[in-house]
């Protein structure tokens, strides 16, 4: 293999699994769709509007059930078929699209009525987020799980771009119900990706029923190390550092407020993150994500800290684009962790976990930035950020020997003291199909 086919994203899983690759590129149709919808939505309360009040109620409207969904959904996602509750999410979130574009069409439909569907169709997207969650260690060898979740990372980047530029001229020719149908249709393509999936049940056991499969989920995260740091390290990064909420405060305290400096800004995070994506083939056959990970993170915090300190436009767009590059890095170790080592019968609810620490930790990390801005000023609230984002992270690794070593030969979870002898955790480990490294 040449230096440079070494260099490059690993498309192994692409040529060896044909069904990985319909599910990818199912994936990456529905994740255009799902962009375009996100802009639509937005221009379409705003204009129904002109609140800021009710814009911002959109994103609530999209975290709340994904939070309040999450955990319960990897709880029965743990004792069900992943395939077919992820078909059954990927009809919901259809549904909701062929609804919002009826309304779209009509305009008959107050802003209360578009937010319920929004909060509807978030619910059913994070029924299929930890179901989704299992389909690359199960459909892909041990060593091709990494490159797996690099495939999905730079699809779902490069969907990022291009979903807002279609949206705009879609709305611009035909309008917000044509948008929304074509969001409809691209769920059809993402069923038709996972509609040729085999039948996945948890392997190892079931999950207990409601409250007891969300407790041994967290017992499992709290009591596994390595994955309980990977997802420490996570929240360090983005409650402590996220800096999308000061770009406005910072644009115009150091570059004159101009509008076409603040675009510059989140596209030079999205850019980084492509190329540092579409360049991860050493970073996936290293095959040691926990040390990875940590650096990744903490060259996260410096970027940010360096942005803050800078007065120029150009080295700042620099900064902004290393540390979008060290956070899609950070954020592919960090799913290669959590999948590699979390056993089979409780990786939905693990990933639940994930994704609702996803979520949330850029909403905290963003108000964590506004209220501190508020204080002192945007750039004392970026460097301080970063800085906090760097002693969180190596406070992190200092303490967790077993994620600076890799993960290889993290400790198992203990089972807790009043469960039955099937459940998932007495189940867990390799006799689960899951080794104990990367």
């Amino acid at each position: 293999m040449s230096p440079l086919s070494r260099a490059l994203l690993d498309i192994r899983p692409v040529r060896t699994s044909p069904v990985y690759r319909r599910l990818l590129i199912g994936r990456t149709v529905s994740t255009l769709g799902s962009f375009m919808t996100m802009v639509t939505v937005m221009y379409q309360v705003w204009d129904m509007t002109h609140s800021a009040v009710w814009s911002g109620a959109v994103g609530l409207a999209q975290a709340l059930p994904m939070i309040g969904v999450g955990l319960f959904a990897g709880s029965w996602v743990d004792r069900a078929d992943r395939r077919r509750a992820y078909l059954m999410s990927t009809t919901g979130c259809a549904v909701c699209s062929l609804l919002l574009a009826v309304q779209g069409f009509t305009g008959h439909v107050p802003v209360a009525g578009v937010l319920a569907l929004v909060a509807a169709q978030s619910g059913f997207a994070a029924l299929g987020a930890p179901a989704a969650g299992v389909f690359v260690p199960r459909l892909l060898p041990k060593d091709q799980v990494a490159a797996g979740l690099a495939l999905n990372q730079v699809t779902g980047q490069a969907m990022m771009l291009l979903g807002p530029a279609v949206a705009g001229l879609v709305l611009g020719w035909w309008g917000i119900g044509v948008c929304y149908l074509l969001d409809a249709v691209s769920f059809g393509l993402s069923f038709y990706g996972a509609y040729g999936l085999p039948a996945l049940p948890p392997e190892g056991g079931k999950s207990r029923p409601g409250v007891h499969g969300v407790l041994d989920g967290l017992r499992f995260l709290t009591g596994h190390r390595v994955v309980r740091g990977a997802l420490l390290t996570d929240l360090a990064a983005t409650v402590l550092a996220m800096p999308t909420s000061l770009f406005p405060l910072v644009n115009a305290e150091r570059f004159g407020g101009d509008p076409r400096t603040l675009g510059l800004f989140l596209s030079a995070l999205a850019v980084g993150g492509v190329a540092a994506t579409a360049f991860s083939g050493p970073v996936t056959r290293l095959a040691r994500p926990g040390p990875v990970m940590l650096c990744a993170s903490a060259t996260w915090g410096v970027g940010l800290a360096l942005f803050g300190l800078t007065t120029s436009a150009w080295a700042g767009l620099a900064m902004l684009t290393l540390a979008g590059a060290a956070d899609s890095v950070a954020v592919l170790s960090r799913s290669t962790i959590v999948q590699t080592l979390t056993p089979d019968a409780l990786l939905g609810r693990v990933t639940a976990a994930e994704t609702i620490v996803g979520q949330a930790g850029p909403h905290l990390g963003n108000l964590r930035g506004g209220v501190l801005a508020g204080w002192s000023s945007g750039a004392t609230a970026l460097v301080a950020g970063g800085l906090m984002c760097l002693a969180a992270v190596t406070a992190v690794g200092v303490t967790t020997p077993e994620l600076r070593a890799g993960g290889a030969g993290a400790d198992e979870p203990e089972a807790p003291r009043d469960a039955p002898r099937d459940t998932p955790l007495e189940a867990g480990g390799p006799a689960a199909g899951v080794t104990a490294g990367p």
